[in-house]
């Protein structure tokens, strides 16, 4: 059996290897892909880069895998702590948002095989189907944001479990409470209050930036406890 030690950083690991994929299906391909209010000119990047679209969907599928098993390692290492709160981890960080992210990703590959060409679209016109793909992209953006109010969600029973365990510092269970607010902020602005979204954004992203630190500590404390280990 692994040691708590050794638990820590296995997440750690997959938190890392989720934290360097999401970005890139989440932020990199969109921000290359999407011209804001321009169909035209985003229909024609898609036909252009379609593999920039495929990483895209790839990131999205495999980081949120990375998730599942996250989430798992996780709720093995938290169990102990408390039963209550790494359940509800577990739901609210893999069973409810990871079939959303999977379902959502349909949006973007209708948006590909609306500017496929494919023979069986010829009844459209070229401005339909670029209006189309630029909606199934646009669908795709917002189901992200559905998403991540159960990214916000999961970080409290995560974050709770953090400050009960005694074995991490309980600073970082705040700051993930902190990122849970901020994820959830966001997200309602966004959804429910879009003339306000830019200005919560403003200031929602910097505090998401707390869900950070937990990752490298996993990863450090792991480490120095192997290294005490071998010294001893």
């Amino acid at each position: 059996m692994k040691s708590t030690q050794q638990q820590a950083r296995a997440a750690g690991f997959l938190y890392l290897l989720l934290a360097l994929s999401a970005p890139i299906g989440l932020l990199y391909v969109p921000g290359k892909l999407i011209v804001a209010g321009n169909a035209t000119a985003t229909a024609d990047n898609i036909r252009a880069s379609g593999w920039l679209l495929r990483v895209g969907i790839a990131s999205e599928l495999v980081h949120q895998i990375i998730g599942v098993f996250l989430v798992l390692a996780l709720y093995r290492l938290f169990k102990a702590v408390n039963e209550t709160h790494a359940t509800q981890m577990v739901i609210l960080g893999a069973l409810v948002s990871v079939p959303i992210v999977f379902v959502n990703v349909l949006n973007e590959i209708a948006a590909q095989v609306l500017v496929s060409g494919a023979g069986f679209l010829s009844v459209f016109e070229k401005p339909h189907l670029d209006a189309l793909a630029y909606l199934f992209l646009r669908l795709h953006d917002k189901g992200i944001t559905v998403a991540s109010v159960f990214w916000g969600l999961w970080l409290f029973p995560f974050g709770m479990l953090v400050i009960r365990s005694g074995f991490i510092p309980r600073v970082l269970g705040v700051l993930l409470m902190i990122a849970g607010v901020a994820y959830l902020a966001s997200s309602f602005a966004t959804l429910v209050l879009p003339r306000y979204a830019p200005l919560v954004s403003k200031v929602a992203l910097p505090l998401e930036v707390a869900e950070l630190p937990i990752i490298f500590w996993l990863l450090i404390w792991g480490a120095k406890t192997r290294r005490a280990a071998a010294l001893a």
